[in-house]
């Protein structure tokens, strides 16, 4: 079983991540919590193994004594912000992007707020201990809780600009991805007092529409959908709904990054704080330093981006937006939470007065690449990074080792890493123009293979 990565637990369901592998997770969480807790929330996505790995680690929480609100299918925000209303941690089974055959864990303090490494480290040492048992007379119970998604959407409406939202007469399209925003996000978007249309919106674990990340290639219903209607704007989720990822008026994808940039330009002011990770894009860069903010960079991955941002307010810095260009941001002064419903609202506000490519197109100007190099074994994996690691030392450009390799060259930067939940290597490039983006993505690639 993969234990914590980057966020949270995933892998294959049945084989990688078994029913018992999540109870066992489950009980080890409780055996953390105990002191501080004796209830616990629990939801999950669409995904087909869902109920059975929900009712596995319901059972290893009533079996320590927890009782359980069992919220059913929620968005991850949706399960944050019943958790920090009730002052109750919580557990979300689902694999957030990953295939239809994955299925994960994420956990969620009584603050509404991803847990830190360090206490899921200490989960982690807990998995090796004989997890306890209450007695019969001691043992939890569990309750279905209907109200979640309903209070994440008025939650969402009151912390937002609904006016201004509703009178720019918006018409979007939705496309959920048949995760768990499908039960959400069109609901929400026509309480802000948008013309929705909705596509691959029936809650389906199998996702037959489309895989559960929302990129560029998985994207062609929005698009097209989008042209039909003569829409503003496509709003596109992954399976657990903490992303968006968007269309504008064309049709056209917006690259994550551009987007990111947009929101952050309209958010910053001088000497607040950005965090991001270390595939942070020139984009966001450039409007950090037009604004006099300053930009901390992390691994990539929620929990070191969510513990960052903790860290810079703990330190004293105003943060007023996080993320990574996957369609993942965050907005400290509503919730230290990755929100696909929230951050798309907050769009909608800069669509009052100006088209969706309008605000992107100022962040236009580079050009991203990404490949997925996929290893068989460890054996395999550590002959590309070591390949990599060659070419990144002898290569005479800027190198930042903060989570893998990233090489800057000054027009353009190229970085590698191996993936937190899957058996991939990553590579991501970015430059001015679609040839050196290519050129330094196929550079880093070809190291890698000719290790492997």
């Amino acid at each position: 079983m993969h234990v914590f990565g980057s966020s949270g637990v995933r892998g294959v369901a049945g084989e990688e991540l078994t029913p018992q592998d999540a109870m066992q997770v489950a009980q080890a969480t409780g055996s953390v919590w105990a002191t501080d807790a004796d209830r616990v929330a629990v939801a999950r996505d669409t995904r087909t193994t869902g109920r059975t790995y929900e009712n596995a680690v319901t059972s290893g929480f009533t079996g320590l004594g927890f009782n359980v609100d069992r919220l059913g299918i929620v968005p991850t925000p949706g399960l944050q912000a019943y958790c920090e209303g009730e002052g109750v941690p919580g557990l979300m089974v689902t694999a957030s992007h990953n295939p239809p055959a994955y299925n994960g864990i994420k956990l969620v303090g009584a603050d509404g707020v991803e847990l830190s490494r360090e206490t899921l480290d200490e989960i982690e040492r807990a998995l090796a201990a004989e997890p306890s048992h209450a007695g019969w007379d001691r043992m939890g119970t569990d309750r279905r809780v209907e109200r979640a998604r309903r209070d994440y959407r008025a939650d969402v409406c009151q912390s937002v600009d609904r006016e201004r939202i509703a009178g720019a007469d918006l018409t979007v399209v939705i496309d959920p991805g048949h995760g768990a925003g499908a039960l959400t996000s069109p609901d929400l978007f026509r309480e802000l007092g948008c013309t929705v249309h909705t596509v691959n919106a029936q809650p389906d674990g199998h996702f037959p529409g489309r895989n559960p990340e929302p990129v560029a290639a998985t994207l062609g219903d929005l698009r097209s959908y989008v042209r039909a209607t003569d829409a503003d704007l496509g709003i596109a989720h992954d399976g657990d709904g903490d992303r968006a990822i968007f269309v504008d008026e064309c049709g056209e994808h917006m690259d994550g990054s551009a987007t990111l940039a947009a929101l952050a330009a309209a958010e910053l002011q001088a000497g607040d704080g950005v965090v991001s990770a270390v595939n942070a894009s020139q984009r966001l860069v450039d409007v950090v330093e037009e604004a006099g903010a300053s930009l901390s960079l992390t691994p990539i991955g929620s929990t070191y981006i969510v513990s960052r941002v903790l860290q810079r307010q703990a330190e004293g810095t105003h943060v007023a937006i996080a993320g990574e260009g996957n369609g993942g941001v965050l907005f400290p002064d509503y919730r230290i939470a990755r929100d696909g419903g929230y951050t798309a609202a907050r769009l909608c506000e800069l669509l009052a007065d100006r088209s969706a490519s309008e605000l992107v197109a100022p962040y236009d100007d580079y050009y991203n690449v990404r490949r997925n190099l996929h290893v068989d074994d460890e054996s395999a994996r550590e002959s590309m990074l070591s390949g990599i690691e060659s070419h990144a030392t002898e290569t005479a450009a800027d190198l930042d080792t903060t989570d893998g390799w990233r090489l800057d060259y000054g027009d353009g930067w190229v970085l590698a890493r191996p993936s937190g939940t899957e058996p991939v290597v990553r590579v991501y490039a970015e430059a001015r123009t679609p040839e050196r983006a290519e050129e330094l993505a196929g550079q880093m690639v070809g190291a890698a293979e000719r290790s492997g």
